[in-house]
């Protein structure tokens, strides 16, 4: 790009559409102009940025004319907390926006023959849908424009969501529309309990301070697990904060906490402290019960999880008879969701804590056809796996964003099932690995899945079958 660009407004674009990661499109003298937190159908005055040859990227400074398709965002921290960026879009066009992406994604990469891609399975709630949330507590809350101008002294110690882009700087939450239940009561109330008591929040560049993250389960029983992360091993101001939340609110079902005194706040390979109540909630889908520990895998939108998985299940299309390969199978969810339709099902999965909670799902149900196994994928789905255990009449997979392993898809391809079910939370990597897999398989039906109101992302679940 000219450097003669950089910084210079644009006049009177109208933004035309939605594109991946939910940027929005103008266009300028033939050149593409990604543009974030506009609606299609508005006009808008945009100072560029950054970009190169073929495209720009800016940001809108002055509206002309609203799109009609904008609604009135429902949260005060909209626009500066970077969890629901299209709550001024209306939902039925943020389901047809995702349609869309996932049609383009399956164009541009995948390139193989697809059908029409399935209108989009919306989600009945478009807030409160999430069963989990990470807040984090910093010495460094984010001050808007106008705090800055006022030149008053303001509160600096927050517990929120991390600012777009500013690993160090949070802003405050007051209320979230992301998560129901008791959320926002134990947010609040922690935090104004530790400024009344002058605890210490956690300072992200010198890497000290008492309260540094805060976690809250809920789930779809009702159930509600609260863990504290503590970034210093400080026994009696630890018993004090537990002691408040106890006390405060006696029927949660898990008050846990975590001594973490490590650079980042990843905390599967950290000791977990049972303070009150049981060290998991319990989740329920079609009358089968999951346990749900603090490390475990369930997908977030308890619900909508729910229809995704009937998705896969009936794109298997299970008769009683078939062996099933259900990888990365996460706490066995997906895998105990379908067991009783399967003669077997096999699951496997990296985190090994994960595989326990799968087994021990499984055997809380009465399910006995089902086995699962630790390791990196692959690494584990070799020919002697395969040997040890019967072939697979049906693959299911359901792999993190990443997608899978070219050798994972190597060895799908050598196993040739007649049938593969993929499910994604990333459209663009499943794509890919759907054109790789297109070697030997046809792609037979494409559904989106909504499970994330109020944001670009979409599911996706593929039918492939093996080529005659």
């Amino acid at each position: 790009m000219s450097r003669k660009m950089k910084n210079k407004v644009l006049k009177n674009l109208t933004i035309e559409r939605i594109a991946s990661e939910g940027k929005s499109v103008a266009h300028y003298e033939g050149k593409v102009v990604f543009v974030q937190n506009v609606a299609p159908g508005d006009v808008v005055d945009v100072r560029i940025r950054r970009g190169k040859s073929s495209f720009m990227e800016g940001e809108a400074i002055h509206i002309h004319e609203y799109s009609k398709d904008r609604v009135e965002p429902f949260c005060t921290h909209f626009g500066v907390c970077g969890g629901c960026k299209w709550q001024h879009i209306n939902y039925d066009l943020q389901m047809e926006y995702k349609r869309q992406q996932v049609l383009d994604q399956f164009q541009r990469i995948a390139k193989v023959p697809i059908p029409e891609v399935l209108p989009i399975i919306g989600s009945a709630e478009t807030q409160y849908y999430r069963n989990k949330l990470d807040f984090t507590f910093s010495n460094n809350r984010w001050l808007t424009k106008e705090e800055i101008d006022s030149g008053k002294d303001f509160e600096r110690n927050a517990l929120g969501f991390h600012i777009p882009k500013r690993f160090d700087k949070i802003v405050d939450v007051e209320h979230c529309y992301l998560q129901g239940g008791p959320s926002n009561d134990v947010r609040n109330a922690l935090r104004d309990f530790a400024l009344e008591k002058g605890l210490t929040f956690f300072d992200m560049i010198k890497q000290e301070g008492l309260l540094r993250n805060l976690i809250i389960r809920t789930s779809i029983t009702g159930e509600t697990m609260v863990i504290v992360q503590f970034g210093e091993n400080a026994p009696e101001q630890i018993d004090q904060v537990m002691t408040f939340l106890s006390e405060r609110f006696p029927d949660l079902t898990s008050l846990l906490y975590i001594i973490n005194l490590k650079k980042n706040e990843t905390f599967h390979d950290q000791d977990i402290h049972t303070f009150m109540g049981r060290d998991y909630i319990i989740e329920e889908m079609e009358g089968l019960q999951f346990r749900v520990g603090p490390k475990s895998f369930y997908q977030t939108n308890s619900k909508q999880a729910y229809e995704l998985y009937k998705v896969a299940r009936e794109f298997a299309n299970l008769s009683g008879d078939e062996v099933v390969y259900d990888l990365y199978t996460g706490t066995g969810t997906i895998a105990n969701f379908v067991a009783k339709k399967a003669k077997q099902v096999i699951g496997i999965e990296y985190v090994e804590a994960a595989i326990e909670d799968a087994k021990l799902n499984a055997k809380e149900n009465c399910l006995d056809n089902t086995l699962f196994y630790a390791g990196d994928m692959k690494d584990m789905l070799n020919d002697e796996f395969v040997a040890s255990h019967n072939a697979p009449d049906v693959i299911i997979t359901d792999p993190p964003r990443a997608g899978m392993h070219e050798d994972v898809v190597n060895m799908l391809l050598k196993l040739a099932a007649p049938k593969i079910v993929y499910v994604s939370c990333n459209p663009a990597t499943q794509a890919r690995d759907v054109a790789l897999l297109g070697e030997k398989y046809n792609v037979d039906i494409v559904q989106p899945v909504d499970m994330f109101p109020q944001t670009y992302h979409v599911e996706n679940v593929v039918l492939l079958t093996l080529q005659k």
